[in-house]
């Protein structure tokens, strides 16, 4: 009993605290109860007892947005102010909701009197939309309001993606202000997504990996990621599909394949990196002997009894000898087929 209540105690003092940060970890991103539609749209209405004064009313006095105005109008949604470019209108009211509460009170002698006493004059931000403070889904929905209704088609997946799922919002990834250019530039991809696949981040780092950290591959390249039908957030619809963008001599199809494998890369490459060559999820001979019976190489053939030149050989790596692994169409000298051109 005295050693069970040592052990208990321990337990409680060490083990449940560990067990407690590591779950920490676990929740940063996590699922959460979705609501309904109409409770979200009612988040991004706006103040009810305000009035949509337009975009040129609410900047008119105030110079606090003199920058981010600027961005704005380079910007590709800026560029839908102008009346000539036929597209649908897209203002600061958009997202922010009405403004006539928040710029009440605001003239310009207001403004150029405060300046002259070197008070900055800005507008009651606190009557329009908290955007800051919204849920996930709220603030992707201010965005989903025009973006589900033009080009951009795979917004359309974005709802039931594993990003949505687990709280990540538009903002999380875009900035309206930051710049004219709204996209994430592909060179940014990595930095970006690294916030929360830290794991990934790590395997990329690793001796054999994909040359994401040189800039010549993206994340965008293999994955999308607003949603789509495949697993993994994969542009393609199979992993093989994805892989042979850029690996187009293994696409075969090959008059000899490697059976089960053939469709799979990750049976045998891990995809972001790897402690093994050629990013193997074990080194050779250890991954092939996963699924063939090993052999002495002892005859031409690579079997029966062990001659005297090399009796008791056996290989290191299956690859120096069957070196068309991923499908050949020349058969061996034997006529068997074992990829060995």
């Amino acid at each position: 009993m005295f050693f069970r209540g040592r052990f208990l105690n321990t337990f409680s003092l060490f083990i449940i605290p560990l067990l407690c940060s590591m779950s920490g970890c676990s929740t940063l991103k996590g699922s959460k109860p979705i609501l309904p539609i109409k409770k979200y749209e009612k988040m991004i209405v706006g103040r009810f007892d305000a009035d949509y004064v337009g975009t040129t009313n609410c900047l008119a006095a105030c110079h606090a947005h003199d920058r981010l105005r600027k961005y704005f109008d380079a910007s590709t949604m800026g560029a839908q102010l102008k009346k000539e470019s036929g597209l649908p209108l897209v203002d600061c009211e958009s997202c922010h909701g009405p403004g006539s509460l928040a710029i009440k009170g605001l003239t310009r002698k207001l403004v150029e009197e405060n300046a002259k006493k070197g008070i900055k004059t800005t507008c009651d931000y606190k009557t329009l939309i908290d955007l800051k403070a919204l849920p996930a889904p709220a603030q992707s929905l201010i965005c989903l309001k025009c973006h589900t209704a033009n080009a951009t088609f795979n917004l359309h997946n974005w709802n039931a993606s594993i990003h949505a799922v687990n709280g990540v919002s538009c903002f999380d990834c875009h900035t309206v202000h930051k710049s004219p250019d709204l996209k994430v530039r592909p060179i940014d991809t990595g930095r970006l997504c690294f916030r929360c696949h830290q794991t990934t981040q790590v395997e990329f780092s690793l001796p054999s990996h994909h040359p994401l950290n040189e800039g010549r591959v993206f994340c965008t390249d293999c994955h999308d990621p607003h949603g789509g039908s495949s697993a993994m957030l994969l542009r393609k619809k199979s992993i093989k599909a994805t892989c042979v963008q850029c690996h187009p001599e293994k696409r075969g199809p090959f008059v000899f394949e490697h059976a089960d494998v053939a469709a799979d890369c990750m049976n045998c490459h891990t995809p972001h990196g790897s402690v093994n060559n050629n990013l193997l999820v074990a080194r050779q001979p250890f991954l092939c002997l996963q699924c063939h019976v090993g052999h002495r190489i002892n005859s031409p053939a690579g079997g029966g009894k062990a001659s005297a030149a090399i009796g008791s050989a056996f290989y290191s790596k299956c690859t120096d000898c069957h070196s068309g692994i991923h499908g050949t169409d020349t058969p061996s000298y034997s006529g068997q087929g074992r990829f060995t051109q």
